[in-house]
Order: structure tokens, then C-alpha cells, then sequence
């Protein structure tokens, strides 16, 4: 099996390059190559801060 890629969108409205980046670097912070952008790569999908919000019961 080959290793995980993550692909993320350069948030710089003046570049928007695609960065593929690999698995390990979830969580961490990557430069983009073209503009020098730092990014922060999201954790895995079963822990991003929306799916622990949505799991939390809300208060009334």
C-alpha cells in the first residue's frame, strides 16, 4: 500500500497551489514551496475540532 498523501490548498490568496504533503505531516506545520506560506497541515479526519463539536451534547 503506498503511503498516505495529504493534499491542502496554499491559503495565500496570490498563489493557491496544491500541496501535496504525506500523512506524516498531519498535525504539523509545512511551508508552501512557491510562495513560503507556513500551513497547518489538519489533523486526521476523525479528529478535527468540528467532529468534537458536533459530538458534544449542548447545554440548555
Amino acid at each position: 500500500m503506498p503511503p498516505e498523501t495529504v493534499r491542502i490548498l496554499c491559503p495565500n490568496l496570490t498563489c493557491r497551489k496544491v500541496l501535496a504533503v504525506p500523512g506524516t505531516a498531519r498535525g504539523k506545520t509545512v511551508r508552501c514551496r512557491a510562495c513560503g506560506t507556513s500551513i497547518k497541515v489538519p489533523a486526521g479526519r476523525g479528529h478535527s475540532p468540528g467532529n468534537q463539536a458536533a459530538e458534544k451534547p449542548k447545554d440548555k
